[in-house]
């Protein structure tokens, strides 16, 4: 069958050139036809992401039309076409030229669009979408996956990305454009005559900025250690550098240092196999100019700049210590909440919402401040879904949600993680503790101090290909057919299987769970241990997370080391 739509793409008109000729460089390969053909490039419950290439498998324009017909087709069942879409997109190779066909196939099908002028940062897009009353927005980013992909996301009009029911009828919608006859396109000069295909740029960027400004809690401390306080930044050659930067000037901090090999936006990622902050390679630029400049606290963000990662500086060793996005989620936390409650800019029935992988530390922390914790599936379109039910349920005020994959967001003029504004409150805490003489290393020391030593893994494995999905589905079901009554030394007190919407108590009893189907297993384990396991969503992964609680951080790593051990034999 998939030698069929190979040969299709080979021979026919529709496919431009350079697509024939690509795919007619591997005719004979038979590994790599099957591998590009074997399935079309699913759209999950966030949209695309894929290696870039030729294929019903891979990311091209031909795929990303087809997609964007079934989003189109959707809109148009919603009779949205007048409200528009917002398009944003970042650093990787074709992502403006994607951003450009999924334009040109809403306008032909009579919806318009607001496209940026250059690459913005994806919670720029969330805001955007709200800023200006569009149905729907999209942007062009595989965020921190290696060069060789891209995707595509889509946001729905309360600006988080798409959830139920949006994303299932979407995905319908998708699933039915079966031909490419059915795909509309017309021509960008014709679109823009007709008033569909519209631009926007630094207007967007002002009413930005302006709302993570509103964010800050301190910001008359800045002033007093402007001159003092060093900052790294690199943005990893993604769409962080401008908007990060000019937000970091108008605060009023002086010495920011851009590590200039990645400061330019580059899809090759020229110094970097992996941009991301949780990988420790991409740091070793950052680190070196720390060195050099003496630097207070080191930040990267991902090529979309949803993502940040962090180092500062540990007082006892004078070394720069690398910080989990559970520790980072958790100093803003905690400097949000101590620092509102003492000024009274605390609302009233605030929420603190986070995944159920994120670190317990947060229950700790949500009960010192009598705050309501709400915890969600992984995916941070759960806790943008938790803003709008707060608004429309009057129920809770959100302050603050965090994951572990490095991703939060203050406030709510964004409804996705926000690099920008961890870069901004992180930078003003950073001035804060340095007022007391202090690191960001020392105020996360006295915070496992007061909340427990509490510590997170996460392990992945990458299954490629047909056997690959085969290989991950069968350990899913495997895992979930028995609860064990132990994993290595811990007694399994609970089993939560996501899917089946049920969690088994170790005595025998069963609980419903509340929150939607999800192919994710979670067990609670004695000690305020746990683990859990879940295939990725959008690339060929199994993720095993794991955390503990321990007596002290040393007490801590060695239980870590032993539950990892005894979770994946490694």
């Amino acid at each position: 069958m998939y030698h069929e739509v190979y040969n299709e793409w080979c021979n026919k008109d529709y496919f431009d050139k350079s697509t024939r000729d690509e795919l007619k460089s591997i005719s004979g390969n038979d590994e790599e036809i099957k591998d590009r053909f074997y399935k079309k490039l699913e759209f999950g419950t966030g949209g695309l992401r894929g290696i870039i290439g030729a294929g019903t498998n891979r990311m091209n324009i031909y795929t990303v039309r087809q997609a964007t017909q079934g989003l189109a087709d959707y809109i148009i069942l919603q009779h949205g076409e007048d409200k528009g879409v917002v398009i944003a997109y970042d650093s990787r190779i074709m992502s403006s030229e994607f951003s450009k066909e999924a334009a040109l196939c809403l306008n032909a099908n009579g919806i318009k669009t607001y496209r940026f002028d250059s690459l913005r940062p994806t919670p720029e897009l969330s805001f955007a979408v709200r800023k200006l009353g569009c149905i729907a927005g999209i942007v062009i980013t595989a965020s921190h996956n290696p060069k060789e992909y891209n995707g595509y996301k889509v946001y729905w009009e309360d600006g988080a990305q798409i959830t139920f029911p949006h994303d299932k009828n979407i995905m319908k919608c998708i699933s039915e454009v079966n031909s490419w006859n059915q795909v509309k396109i017309m021509a960008e000069e014709e679109a823009v005559k007709g008033g569909l295909c519209n631009t926007i740029g630094t207007e967007i960027d002002d009413a930005y900025i302006e709302e993570l400004k509103k964010q800050s809690i301190h910001p008359e401390i800045i002033s007093q250690v402007a001159d003092s306080i060093k900052i790294v930044y690199t943005p990893l050659n993604g769409t962080g550098n401008v908007l990060v930067r000019r937000i970091l000037k108008e605060l009023g901090f002086n010495n920011v240092y851009i590590v200039k090999e990645q400061e330019a936006p580059d899809g090759t990622f020229p110094t970097v196999a992996y941009p991301n902050p949780e990988d420790e390679n991409a740091w070793e630029l950052a680190l070196k100019l720390a060195k050099e400049k003496d630097a207070d606290i080191i930040l990267a963000t991902d090529p979309d700049a949803d993502r940040l990662g962090v180092y500062a500086k540990n007082t006892a060793t004078g070394e720069y210590t690398s910080f989990t996005g559970n520790m980072s989620g958790m100093l803003i936390a905690e400097y949000i909440l101590r620092e509102r409650t003492a000024n009274g800019t605390l609302p009233e029935k605030p929420a603190l919402v986070e995944t159920i992988v994120t670190t317990d530390m947060a229950k700790e922390v949500a009960a010192a401040y009598n705050i309501k914790l709400i915890e969600v599936l992984t995916g941070f379109k759960y806790i943008g879904e938790q803003i709008k039910l707060f608004e429309k349920n009057n129920s809770y005020n959100y302050v603050f949600g965090f994951e572990e994959s490095y991703g939060c967001l203050a406030g709510t003029y964004t409804r996705d993680k926000d690099a920008c504004v961890a870069v901004m409150l992180l930078c003003e805490a950073s001035a804060f503790y340095k007022m007391q003489n202090k690191t960001l290393w020392d105020a996360m020391s006295e915070m496992y101090a007061k909340y427990g030593y509490y510590k997170e893994g996460l392990t992945t494995l990458v299954l490629k290909g047909e056997k690959g999905a085969e290989e991950i589905n069968n350990m899913m079901e495997k895992m979930s057919s028995e609860m064990p009554a132990a994993i290595g030394g811990y007694k399994v007190e609970a089993m939560r299987d996501y899917l089946k919407g049920t969690k088994k108590i170790a005595d025998g009893g069963e609980e419903k769970l509340s929150l939607p189907k999800s192919n994710v297993i979670y067990f609670e384990l004695s000690g305020g241990a746990w683990c859990c396991v879940r295939p990725s969503g959008t690339e060929p992964k199994i993720k095993y997370y794991y955390g503990v609680k321990g007596s002290s951080m040393e007490d801590a790593e060695a239980k870590l080391k032993g539950l990892k051990k005894a979770l994946l034999g490694q």
